[in-house]
């Protein structure tokens, strides 16, 4: 440093060396950004950082900004059903062009011969997870977001232990941020039993050729002996499931699959887990035992729905679209947070002014307060479209589901924002059949029935402050 001091022409020229860098750097961002078709607000939002105040901006970048890196993905075994699947038709008619989007766009054909049961409580998650857990019979394959240190988290270590013990083949897959102070003596007893543990995209950056701090695995799937899942919303934790009701314990929802999605369901993981653990994929599938397929045979009609950078489209979005833009009488959602696109939206808002009913329910208070306030602006333009909003409390509302016309429905780890949508490593399920369509129907109205409508604008006096933060929170919703 004393030397460029007294030299100011190496000042200079480092410094403008510097500039030509950082200028360069940035060019190549926004044309990465440009290269990946995103959402226009979310490139709005990283083009203002990178552009306004480039020494955040471009770190944050590097950090949380990749959506489907090539190069990432192309060390991952894309997610593709191993059954040989015809082009099946759903039984309902309307539903035909729904499922046709889906598959075109990396989605699963729709499947018959299933088994669904409902999962509406905490505590029936936590007893149909224990309950499979200890019926397995060689495989239980487990990917979550959240592990818990809690009561529930050690519980379920515990007990998959002792399967493994028992001979059981256990792998459990962690995402590394949802379950990053899970550490690897909590999972000691597992792994020291015979079970394996790994950990979905390491946090830091170059830590490994398999890291990322934005692509995040929000999948929730629990599959035992390749044939039965357990899929939903549902953490590994307190707040979602345990064996006693707990006051705070978040509303959530999930079910059992058995059958082919289960099969497919399965697919999922191991391609997932071969990604984390290196190991060969082949291999895993070679566990399978060749009469799976033919285990089960029910009246459900599914159609698994991965979604995420190891799908080349964006099936869980177009599927939402499809669905919404086909709705001739009724729409439900209900979702944690609400953060739309503008195709969305409008979307709604246009089924809505055309006389469809059009119904939203979301948590009165989420876990996640910039969360709200970005839905605020949106939840105004669907109450003035004719849309009814209708807010669960006083628990948190974490299920995510949305169904049309009684005739479709589809539930899964997704959640209504552009973060599910577009960012992270989700599953579906699309229901096409119509007895477990009524079903999922039912349970959504008993969820509104015992909801409260969505209060109107602010007052005069509150305007200016949350309108600000409202806007705030908006161009930073891309990135949320």
């Amino acid at each position: 440093m004393d030397e460029l001091q007294e030299h100011p022409f190496l000042q200079g020229a480092l410094s403008h060396l510097l500039t030509v860098a950082g200028f360069l750097l940035a060019l190549f961002l926004i044309a990465r950004l440009l290269s990946e078709k995103r959402q226009p607000g979310n490139t709005f939002a990283w083009l203002l950082g990178i552009v306004l105040v480039p020494y955040i901006g471009v770190p944050l970048y590097f950090l949380f900004g990749g959506r489907k890196l090539r190069r990432l993905m192309a060390r991952k075994t894309p997610v593709e059903p191993t059954l040989p699947v015809t082009d099946f038709t759903p039984g309902h008619h309307a539903n035909r062009p729904i499922a046709r989007a889906v598959s075109h766009a990396g989605g699963s054909p729709p499947l018959p011969c299933n088994s669904l049961q409902l999962v509406t409580t905490g505590e029936d998650a936590y007893r149909q997870l224990v309950e499979q857990i200890r019926h397995a019979q060689h495989h239980i394959h487990i990917t979550t977001f959240i592990l818990g240190r809690d009561d529930t988290g050690r519980r379920l270590i515990d007990l998959l232990a002792e399967r493994a013990r028992d001979g059981i083949k256990v792998r459990l897959l962690l995402d590394s941020v949802g379950s990053m102070f899970i550490t690897r003596h909590f999972v000691r007893p597992l792994v020291e039993a015979g079970g394996e543990v790994q950990w979905f995209m390491p946090v830091l950056p170059f830590s490994s050729r398999r890291s990322s701090a934005n692509l995040r695995s929000h999948r929730k799937i629990a599959v035992i002996d390749h044939s039965t899942a357990l899929i939903g919303g549902h953490n590994l934790a307190t707040d979602y499931m345990g064996p006693d009701a707990h006051d705070g314990r978040w509303t959530d929802f999930g079910t059992v699959v058995r059958g082919p999605a289960a099969i497919l369901l399965n697919d999922v993981f191991i391609a997932d887990w071969c990604f984390a653990s290196h190991q060969a994929i082949e291999k895993i599938r070679a566990e399978i035992p060749p009469e799976t397929a033919s285990q089960v045979c029910g009246p459900a009609e599914l159609q698994v729905v991965a979604s995420g950078p190891d799908v080349h489209g964006d099936p869980l979005y177009e599927g939402l679209v499809a669905m919404i833009q086909s709705a001739n009488q009724s729409i439900c959602i209900i979702t944690p947070y609400f953060i739309p696109d503008e195709v969305l939206q409008r979307s709604l808002i246009v089924k809505a002014r055309s006389g469809v009913a059009v119904t939203l329910l979301v948590p009165a208070k989420s876990n996640h307060p910039i969360t709200d306030f970005a839905r605020r602006h949106y939840l105004r333009e669907l109450r003035e479209a004719g849309v009814t909003v209708k807010l669960h409390g006083p628990r948190m509302l974490h299920s995510k589901a949305t169904i049309v016309d009684g005739a479709i429905a589809l539930f899964g780890s997704a959640n209504f924002d552009l973060r599910s949508l577009f960012v992270n490593f989700e599953i579906g399920v699309l229901v096409h059949s119509q007895a477990e369509v009524a079903q999922i129907a039912a349970w959504a109205d008993s969820l509104l029935a015992n909801a409260a409508h969505s209060p109107t604008a602010p007052k005069r006096h509150q305007r200016f402050v949350q309108h600000l933060l409202e806007d705030l929170s908006r161009l930073l919703a891309p990135l949320l």
